[in-house]
């Protein structure tokens, strides 16, 4: 009777025992207190740089044009046709090297009337001399007058004078004669002539014959922004930074110049157009790789810090307001919001002032995933491989 019951209603065997079971979980969660407890959930992996001070040498690439170390033009000094041009064109020439050689005929008979000029006045003066001579011992036998005695005397003064002014003629005749031969000023790589044999050229032209340059040494003229020096400055003054005088070059192409050069001063004015201040650095040239007018741009070695703190630039980011700040992971495994002060750019790294600490834990990888106050698991990053900083100095 009860077997057909439950039949009807659509008990089986098999029903009977599913519902069996339902019955016999439910008592055991009920004995255990409840439903099941859920797995709890897992910490976030971020990748951390650990902060340690490090040497780091300050540098800044500034733009610049080179020049000649030193630049001479050639000018005639005296009028006259040029005859002869005695040197090739772009070639070193030396110090005192004929270049030129202009007519010299007329200068040589101004010379020699020079010189006869002067033959004439020291005859003058001899016989002017020998004239006061006798009247001096005239004069005390009252044989002549006292003013002719002076007048003797002072015609052989004026004698001896126009010999002074002849010889002074003379030496100018000689000069202007050696003038003809126009000499290199200093020794360098001479440009093109800007005459040809058969030009007049005058004394005092404002057009040059040609120009010599020396190119070895070579000058480097830099633009440096003024506000950059005084931090410069403070820095030396801080003792936080020991001061360097090394430039290094890189060309137009791009290519790096072998040689290093040396700072050898800075303008003490700052022009008013553009903020910046001149610094020339000298550099060697012997292979003449460096020619006057190249535009190059000038990596200057400012400054060397013992114990930077630096922090890889994917660990740094920007509030709202433009402020620094980074996410560190605490003592405790949690992550911490930290503001910074930043200085400069040092390759993929920025140089921190104030807000981090040697030991600090920075997130450089999963910053985005994580926010402060939240536990989180650290794996250590390796800073040359991510971030680009190199852990040599």
């Amino acid at each position: 009777m009860q077997r057909g019951t439950l039949r009807r209603h659509g008990f089986g065997a098999c029903g009977l025992g599913a519902a069996c079971g339902v019955a016999l979980l439910a008592s055991v969660a009920a004995c255990n207190g409840g439903p099941a407890a859920a797995a709890p959930p897992a910490l976030v992996e971020v990748g951390v740089v650990t902060v340690s001070p490090r040497p780091v040498v300050l540098t800044t690439e500034l733009p610049g044009r080179t020049s000649a170390y030193e630049t001479s033009e050639v000018r005639p000094q005296v009028s006259g046709i040029v005859r002869q041009r005695l040197f090739t064109e772009g070639q070193t020439v030396e110090r005192g090297q004929t270049l030129y050689q202009i007519d010299d005929r007329l200068y040589r008979a101004a010379a020699a009337q020079a010189r006869a000029n002067l033959a004439s006045a020291r005859a003058s003066s001899e016989a002017a001399r020998l004239k006061a001579e006798r009247y001096a011992e005239l004069v005390h036998e009252q044989v002549v007058s006292e003013q002719d005695y002076a007048d003797a005397r002072a015609a052989g003064e004026q004698a001896a004078a126009a010999v002074e002014q002849a010889s002074a003629a003379l030496e100018t005749a000689r000069i202007n004669l050696q003038f003809t031969e126009v000499p290199a000023p200093i020794s360098g790589r001479i440009g093109r002539s800007l005459v040809t044999t058969g030009a007049l050229v005058t004394s005092g032209q404002a057009e040059p014959l040609a120009t010599i340059q020396r190119l070895d040494p070579m000058f480097v003229d830099l633009q440096e922004s003024s506000a950059n020096l005084l931090e410069l400055r403070r820095s030396l003054a801080g003792g936080q930074a020991t001061a360097s005088a090394d430039v290094r070059l890189r060309l137009e192409d791009g290519a790096e110049y072998d040689r290093t050069g040396t700072l050898q001063f800075a303008e003490a004015t700052v022009d008013p157009s553009t903020g910046s201040v001149t610094l020339r650095a000298r550099f060697e040239n012997p292979d003449v790789w460096l020619l006057p007018g190249m535009y190059v741009r000038g990596i200057v070695i400012e400054a060397e810090q013992s114990s930077a703190i630096l922090a890889p630039q994917p660990g740094v980011t920007r509030d709202p307001k433009g402020n620094a700040t980074a996410l560190l992971v605490g003592p405790d495994d949690k992550v911490v919001s930290r503001s910074l002060e930043l200085g400069r750019a040092v390759g993929n790294a920025w140089l921190v002032e104030k807000g981090l600490a040697a030991g600090d834990r920075l997130i450089v990888e999963g910053t985005d995933k994580v926010r402060p106050g939240q536990a989180v698991r650290a794996t250590p990053v390796a800073e040359g491989a991510r971030t680009g900083l190199s852990s040599e100095r």
